[in-house]
């Protein structure tokens, strides 16, 4: 484990949910090693999953109509507006981490000055495949919803953000990518039909 680098925030200022926070790096710090390992694996590569899950919905949609999958083909580029919009919300509200500004142990070493905290990125990308799944893969959001809860929940337990980054970012990657996917799906019949008269034809259709 890692020590976080202790300081103050500006004119004493505290954030609501900072015992919260400390609560559970306080826990994690007195966890087993193998749950710590577990979490931290998770909270760095749990978003291959969710990159999976992309594919995976694209893959089944094939089969069931080119609009669908059309619509699926989309969700990636949904995805990645919304990490977007993330960025610039981290460059506007430049939250210093909490493990920058509070007197705590971290299971993973405190990202450095200026690696603006809210929201999670972590948990927007989550988020917004759940979204996005929502529209084409039921099934897969099935899974995609819990485990974009638990990628928030693990941002936290490691010591990378406080609670109130993760809600925020639930909440924008839900929030923007369902914006976008319902105006695209108003869309993806025409961009299926076209695609479906040319060589790009088998994205939208399984032959």
């Amino acid at each position: 484990m890692t020590a976080s680098v202790p300081a103050a925030l500006p004119h004493g200022e505290r954030w609501f949910d900072d015992g919260l926070y400390t609560s559970v790096t306080d826990v994690a710090h007195r966890s087993p090693g193998w749950l710590d390992t577990a979490v931290s694996v998770w909270s760095t590569y749990g978003l291959f999953l969710f990159g999976a899950l992309l594919l995976a919905a694209w893959w089944r949609a094939r089969p069931s109509g080119s609009a669908r999958a059309a619509l699926a083909l989309a969700a990636p580029l949904v995805v990645l507006a919304t990490f977007v919009v993330s960025t610039g919300l981290k460059a506007l509200l430049r939250e210093q981490r909490p493990c920058q500004t509070l007197h705590t142990v971290t299971v993973e070493a405190c990202p450095a000055l200026g690696d603006w905290s809210l929201p999670s990125n972590h948990a927007v990308l989550a988020a917004a495949v759940a979204a996005t799944l929502l529209f084409t893969d039921r099934g897969l959001a099935a899974l995609a919803v819990p485990a974009a809860v638990a990628m928030g929940a693990s941002r936290v337990w490691v010591g990378a953000h406080y609670p109130h980054d993760v809600v925020l970012g639930l909440a924008v990657g839900a929030g923007v990518a369902w914006a976008l996917m319902a105006g695209a799906r108003r869309a993806t019949v025409p961009v299926a039909e076209r695609l479906g008269t040319t060589r790009l034809a088998p994205l939208v259709a399984k032959r």
